[in-house]
């Protein structure tokens, strides 16, 4: 059956767009969606990058914040207030079919939004909304608001017409908790463009690009690099990184850090100088991601480190598309996305870390290996085209459910699924 086309109300509550992991994937699907005939309009914060081709709608502008809004903040109370008088304003101008919420908070506000338009509310979730709350140490569990948060986090789950996780393991968590029926829960995995991101082809022109990036960073030639993109912050595993990278310097000078990312690099950096390594660590700030593949093909290994058991790691596919070996932290995404087709340290472990990132520079057959079944994944796994039919018949099933047309429920919820 053909695909209806929709009118969708993307919410996003955050500083869209600012070139991490969630926001490529609001980015990444928008641009699928477009591009199979539906119109989509995005609802976010105040501040953010415009991106070509995507119709943004921002909620009020507040002056004393510039900067990117990145993870729980107080300033998300009355951000998200601001956030939830625009979508209103677009939906009654609109007339949505569909409300796609990214986070938690983005789905509280489609709630009413869903109610008055009788459009299914699709939450996009990247991991529990408390959860990542304890992560940035916003809040306790011995906090008698952490048990409220529960509630209205089970609550908004509960109402939601679908939801859709970036993993499987965060599928099976939801079904495991028992709030949502099982046929709501839907894995639709971060994916990546294999055509923009792929393996250094050693033409002419790219090694004169990887020479000219060199020297724009300052890394010293002859220097081996591990390669990392993402937020910088305690639950990335961005300490634990550069506490790695002492370890493994004093063993192999030759080897560099290249660690991607915001906010506060500069902490960071003060960080790897009191560990002696300052002159082996750069930390060049915030990478715009339509650059982003080039400065990845200076890398010989790529690195995965985050903490988290909650949320997704995107950037994985990103370095498997690069034809780059992957270390990662032992977690049940980073197993998911990589199978075994990574290296895998002990979680939280430094020194583990150093080790296993020594094996993957020292074993250069493995390495090859590891870097040749990595990009076949991404091709076969990890398509964007292939995430945006799966969205479709998501958004098909949800209608169907909301306005009880059951042979429309009867489709296969699951078009694609990823190889375990």
């Amino acid at each position: 059956m053909q695909s209806m086309k929709h009118t969708i109300l993307m919410l996003a509550s955050t500083s869209f767009f600012s070139d991490y992991g969630n926001h490529v994937r609001i980015w990444e699907e928008a641009r699928a969606l477009q591009k199979r005939g539906h119109r989509l309009i995005l609802a976010t914060y105040h501040n953010g990058d415009n991106m070509p081709g995507l119709d943004i709608r921002r909620s009020w502008d507040v002056p004393w914040i510039k900067r990117a809004v990145v993870g729980s903040s107080r300033h998300k109370l009355y951000l998200d207030v601001g956030l939830g008088w625009r979508a209103l304003r677009v939906a009654l101008k609109e007339r949505p079919t569909i409300i796609h919420a990214h986070t938690h908070e983005a789905a509280a506000i489609g709630l009413p939004l869903r109610s008055l338009f009788r459009a299914p509310l699709i939450l996009d979730y990247q991991g529990s909304m408390t959860s990542e709350m304890l992560d940035h140490g916003f809040v306790r569990k011995q906090n008698p608001l952490y048990r409220l948060l529960v509630a209205v986090e089970q609550m908004i789950n509960r109402k939601s017409d679908a939801i859709m996780t970036s993993t499987h393991n965060a599928a099976n968590q939801l079904r495991q908790a028992g709030i949502v029926p099982h046929e709501r829960i839907y894995a639709v995995t971060d994916s990546v463009d294999t055509d923009r991101f792929r393996p250094y082809d050693g033409s002419p022109a790219w090694q004169a690009q990887r020479i000219e990036l060199r020297a724009q960073l300052g890394i010293p030639a002859g220097r081996r690099i591990i390669a990392y993109i993402g937020l910088l912050a305690p639950y990335q595993g961005t300490n634990v990184l550069i506490e790695a990278a002492a370890i493994l310097v004093r063993r192999r000078p030759d080897v560099h850090f290249l660690i991607m990312g915001h906010p506060d690099p500069h902490s960071y950096r003060t960080y790897a100088a009191s560990l002696g390594v300052g002159d082996h660590v750069t930390l060049p700030g915030r990478i715009i991601y339509r650059d982003l593949h080039s400065y990845l093909a200076l890398g010989d290994v790529a690195v995965a480190p985050k903490m988290s058991l909650t949320e997704g790691n995107g950037k994985i596919s990103n370095y498997m598309a690069m034809g780059l070996p992957v270390v990662a932290f032992e977690t049940p995404v980073s197993r998911e996305i990589l199978g075994d087709c990574g290296i895998y340290a002990q979680l939280g472990s430094a020194e583990d870390l150093a080790a296993k990132l020594e094996l993957a520079l020292d074993d250069r057959e493995l390495a090859h290996h590891l870097a040749a079944t990595g990009r076949a994944r991404a091709i076969s796994d990890f398509s964007w085209e292939q995430a945006a039919r799966q969205i479709e018949t998501i958004y098909q099933q949800a209608m169907a459910r909301r306005h009880h047309t059951p042979h429309l429920a009867e489709e296969d919820p699951h078009p694609a699924k990823i190889k375990q």
